[in-house]
């Protein structure tokens, strides 16, 4: 499928699939959405502990760059799964000047590392951050109990309804640790109502920019 590279809202930038005119993150802001939803919603309510995240799908990296960015504010060290079936390209990488749009210049080298880094291979970027990438369909998650947050951020089900149902975020809940959170940009009634059916809690939060609303999703 034909891709491009977009500048959305706040003037960072995305990938752009132009056949589904679906992108990787919002158009309304690439940046701003990551540090909403995942970030304010997600990330900030962890401090001082060693946690694990799941990234559903790693994507540009840009989720997985902040994330880096912001754990050792909050004095975390980080075992960080991202999960992608079809990675970007390293000329795309480049394209999308990430660390330039976080003021994270000096990070440009640890952000690269994070692509060029091998599939399957857990690499210690930081000592507050570890990345293990994993290229697979999300159906074949098979953790039990491991992660204190999940990062939902695949394509919409717009495009890609099969990546919103029970089956999914039950594969989700069963990989998720008592007390563990979900967040994800989505809202819809039909997205929240399958995340209940398999066992979560589940609240809607003010959205980013350009929606009205998200879901936050809790297993108890």
């Amino acid at each position: 499928m034909k891709r491009k590279i977009i500048v959305t809202g706040d003037g960072s930038k995305t990938i752009q699939i132009e056949d589904w005119d679906e992108q990787y993150h919002s158009k309304h802001g690439a940046v701003q959405e990551a540090y909403h939803v995942f970030m304010e919603h997600g990330l900030r309510l962890f401090q001082n502990s060693e946690i694990h995240v799941l990234e559903i799908g790693f994507g540009t990296g840009l989720n997985a760059l902040i994330t880096l960015l912001e754990a050792p504010k909050q004095h975390l060290k980080i075992h960080y799964v991202g999960v992608e079936a079809y990675p970007v390209t390293l000329e795309e990488v480049g394209h999308l000047d990430y660390c330039h749009q976080l003021k994270a210049e000096d990070s440009e080298e640890l952000f690269q590392l994070m692509h060029q880094s091998n599939w399957e291979e857990e690499v210690p970027v930081t000592d507050s951050f570890h990345l293990l990438k994993q290229k697979k369909d999300f159906r074949e998650i098979k953790d039990l109990n491991k992660f204190n947050l999940i990062y939902f951020d695949a394509f919409g089900a717009r495009v890609q309804p099969d990546l919103w149902t029970e089956d999914i975020f039950k594969i989700m809940y069963d990989a998720m640790a008592k007390g563990g959170i979900l967040v994800t940009y989505a809202a819809k009634g039909s997205v929240r109502r399958a995340m209940q059916a398999v066992g979560f809690t589940v609240e809607r939060l003010p959205g980013p920019p350009g929606k009205r609303e998200m879901l936050r999703a809790i297993k108890n």
